[in-house]
């Protein structure tokens, strides 16, 4: 009988396997991720000024006494769309964009359905917005409507967990994976630091994020490596 080998094949080193990941189908996935983005704003938007009914107004909890008004927080509330572009980047095969694609639309149409039945908004809080620039903006813009549950903190949550999944099958260092965790936190602090959100609004958007992503991966057999 032949003699029986003991190598085994070594895993790619984690940083060229950061890099397989970036460049598979990245046409596709910048086309893909801007395309998914104007018609979910389309969407938004479009809900946002023909609600359904006169809008509820969320009311305050204790959480929000805790988190200040913060201005200069506008910054970190924008990075969620570099956030949640990042696990679709890391996805190495079409089967996995495909599932990541799927259930994020899920999650979003029915965070807009929610909204459409059950408009909301925020307090009415008493800031003189003029003296900030960047959040009077972003005031005139948003409305403060389509407030419960926060899209945007259901958004980090769910791109949390993916991040969580892929860097982990990239083996990346942990510090990679405690950093993504804190950047979700951040986004999560940020809708009540700018007053676009209150906690009501924050805390049922985590738990929808949360929900869907436990759905999406919850099949052993979807391999998201190259």
């Amino acid at each position: 009988m032949p003699p029986t080998s003991d190598k085994t094949i070594s895993p790619l080193p984690w940083q060229r396997e950061l890099y397989l990941r970036l460049v598979y189908l990245w046409p596709l996935k910048a086309v893909g991720t801007s395309a998914f983005m104007v018609l979910f704003f389309w969407a938004y938007f479009s809900i946002l000024r023909n609600p359904s009914r006169e809008p509820w107004v969320m009311p305050e909890i204790w959480i929000d006494h805790w988190v200040p008004f913060t201005p200069w927080a506008f910054p970190v509330y924008a990075s969620l769309w570099v956030y949640v572009s990042l696990a679709p980047a890391l996805i190495g095969n079409l089967r996995g964009l495909l599932r990541f694609g799927l259930w994020v639309s899920l999650l979003c149409l029915v965070c807009l359905v929610i909204f459409w039945v059950f408009p909301t908004q925020v307090p009415d809080f008493p800031i003189d917005w003029s003296q900030h620039p960047s959040l009077s903006f972003l005031k005139g813009v948003d409305a403060s409507g389509n407030a419960c549950p926060s899209l945007h903190v259901a958004s980090a949550v769910f791109a949390a967990y993916w991040m969580h999944h892929l860097l982990t099958a990239m083996r990346a260092p942990r510090g990679w994976i405690w950093a993504s965790d804190l950047f979700c936190v951040a986004i999560a602090w940020s809708t009540l630091a700018t007053l676009q959100h209150v906690a009501l609004d924050a805390l049922a958007g985590a738990l929808a994020g949360w929900v869907f992503a436990l759905l999406s991966l919850r099949a052993a057999d979807v391999k998201l490596s190259p």
